[in-house]
């Protein structure tokens, strides 16, 4: 059982409220766009759509909302030309951060990237500065405030999954349950099939996700200029996801 990343939890926190305004919604409904024009308006053949609409529909996004991002994608009611472009840098503290993003300029992403980097604490670095201390997998959490550790562990190794993580408070905070890439749909669907079953839980998050191979702990003023930092950084319209090994 690995160590619960204290600050994946805050972060989940605010992730939450961020909800509550919409800004996920357009970065959701973004990636849509993207993926239906890339690979068809069918989730069934086209992976990176499935993904995209699993994410929305946790986000609580609206099915119409979703299925006009879809159309718009795929029928050509798109003019623009995303593409995806990956940023890695540092944090206060020395914490890795990686940055995927979503854009039709990159000269106007990595300048606003600088400027958030720069004015938090940060910098910038060089594709490849730190990709190496994280690994992709899929990441799901799992609001389960009854079950316990022993019931969770069984369900996830059931499932296909490599990892359990418990939180400090299940009643609050998700469990999170760490696959392979390969392994993340079926994984994910065996959950979502057992909510109906002898344990109520919930996935309120489900994604291929960067996660690191070991966890730096941020505290006191290093942690507040941290959370400054990444709240700059998200608030960007072009940033889709931030990843970080702060612990």
């Amino acid at each position: 059982m690995a160590g619960h990343n204290k600050w994946s939890k805050i972060k989940h926190r605010k992730a939450v409220v961020d909800k509550r305004r919409g800004k996920v919604w357009t970065k959701c409904s973004k990636a849509i766009i993207v993926a239906a024009k890339n690979g068809g308006a069918d989730p069934a053949t086209n992976l990176a759509l499935r993904y995209a609409i699993d994410e929305a529909r946790y986000a609580n996004m609206p099915r119409e909302t979703i299925e006009r991002a879809i159309q718009k994608g795929a029928h050509g009611g798109s003019t623009e030309n995303y593409e995806p472009v990956r940023y890695e840098g540092y944090g206060p503290g020395g914490v890795a951060i990686i940055v995927d993003a979503l854009t039709d300029n990159r000269t106007r992403t990595v300048g606003d990237l600088r400027l958030a980097f720069g004015d938090n604490g940060g910098s910038l670095g060089n594709s490849g500065c730190v990709g190496y201390m994280f690994q992709a997998k899929g990441r799901i959490l799992v609001q389960a405030p009854s079950a316990n550790e022993e019931r969770m562990m069984e369900l996830a190794i059931e499932a296909g999954a490599d990892d359990c993580l418990a939180p400090d408070d299940a009643s609050q905070e998700p469990w999170t349950i760490l696959c392979a890439v390969p392994q993340f749909q079926t994984v994910k669907d065996t959950i979502e099939k057992a909510s109906t079953g002898k344990i109520a839980l919930t996935i309120s998050e489900a994604e291929i996700a960067m996660v690191p191979n070991d966890y730096v702990e941020v505290t006191g003023e290093s942690a507040e200029a941290l959370t400054e930092l990444i709240d700059a950084i998200e608030d960007l319209d072009d940033v889709q996801k931030v990843y970080t090994n702060a612990g």
